[in-house]
């Protein structure tokens, strides 16, 4: 895949939700991860992250949304229920993008929502688990991103095969 990804969380409390977001940020390949005013006991969190994804995955705290810092080019996308967020399964994904999702039993703050370049919702009838919302965004990425093979017409249909990947000529820039 080309491009990179980090997500994050606004305001996380729950320190077994925070090990299971970074969890599974590590298993889908995040470049780093990012918390803004987190407030959790940081010794809880290897409870839930097993793979223990902050010796592998830069880990970044914020104090404040003012303090966030991102590389250059790298679009920040919020995860909220809005009405004018875009769904999901909709959503071109940046090539280089930072998730941030907000706390449990809350929201997005307003300033972090301006600051957003996109806002996405997953298209379900309430709030999910900010752990789980996390995983499907990156699932989401990957299936989107990624090179698969097309999924089979019906159940007794083998998958198609993916095509083997054919380079363009060569390119010769000069100054």
């Amino acid at each position: 895949m080309r491009g990179y990804f980090a997500i994050g969380a606004e305001r996380i409390s729950k320190p077994m939700n925070l090990g299971s977001l970074l969890r599974s940020a590590h298993a889908f390949g995040a470049s780093f991860f990012f918390t803004i005013e987190p407030d959790f006991n940081p010794k809880e969190v290897k409870f839930s992250d097993t793979s223990d994804a902050a010796k592998h995955l830069p880990l970044y705290t914020y104090p404040s949304v003012d303090d966030l810092q991102l590389p250059r080019g790298c679009a920040l996308v919020g995860i909220e229920l809005t009405e004018d967020a875009v769904e999901l399964p909709s959503f071109f994904h940046p090539q280089a993008a930072a998730y941030v999702l907000g706390p449990e039993r809350g929201s997005l703050s307003p300033a972090l929502q301006a600051r957003c370049d996109h806002m996405v919702k997953i298209p379900t009838k309430f709030c999910i688990n900010v752990g789980l919302a996390g995983a499907l965004v990156m699932y989401d990425r990957m299936i989107a991103q990624g090179r698969f093979a097309r999924r089979a017409v019906n159940p007794r249909a083998e998958p198609q095969a993916l095509p083997e990947h054919v380079s363009g000529a060569q390119k010769v820039r000069r100054k």
